[in-house]
C-alpha cells in the first residue's frame, strides 16, 4: 500500500474539499487520462487495486503515471466506544479530489482498451470519472 514514509504530524483535522480543481488537469507524458467529475476522498486501497486493474488489462506494456499520492491519514475509533478520550487510531491513508482533477494518465494501449479501463476504474471508485484523450 502506498503511504508517506515521514510526516510532521500523525494525526490530522478533515477539512473540505472545495472548488474545481485548475492546477492538475493538463497531461505530462501520457495519452489517455482518467479525469474526475465529482469530489471524494480515495483511498491507498482504491488506488492500490487500480494501478493492478490497469496493470493486467494493458498486458504490462505501456506506461502508467499516477498523478496522486495518499498523504493524508484517516482515525476512526472502535465500535461501541464512549465518548472522549482524545482521536482515535490512524485507520487508513487518503487523498481529496476536487472535480476536474487528473487522477492518473497512461500510454501504450488502443482507444478500446482505453474505454474499458475507464469502466473498469468507475466501478471501483467512489466518484464519477471520464476518459480524457490528449494529442
Amino acid at each position: 500500500m502506498l503511504s508517506p514514509k515521514k510526516l510532521k504530524f500523525r494525526k490530522v483535522r478533515k477539512g473540505r474539499i472545495k472548488g474545481i480543481e485548475t492546477r492538475v488537469n493538463n497531461p505530462i507524458i501520457g495519452v489517455y487520462g482518467i479525469k474526475s467529475l465529482s469530489s471524494a476522498r480515495i483511498t491507498a486501497q482504491q488506488l492500490e487495486s487500480i494501478r493492478k486493474l490497469m496493470s493486467r488489462k494493458m498486458n504490462k506494456s505501456g506506461f502508467i503515471r499516477l498523478k496522486i499520492f495518499p498523504s493524508i491519514p484517516v482515525t476512526s475509533k472502535p465500535a461501541e466506544v464512549r465518548m472522549g478520550k482524545g482521536k482515535g487510531s490512524l485507520k487508513y491513508w487518503c487523498f481529496p479530489i476536487a472535480p476536474g482533477r487528473l487522477l492518473l494518465e497512461f500510454q501504450g494501449v488502443s482507444e478500446s482498451i482505453a474505454l474499458e479501463i475507464n469502466k473498469l476504474i468507475r466501478s471501483k471508485l467512489p466518484m464519477t470519472t471520464k476518459l480524457v484523450k490528449f494529442l
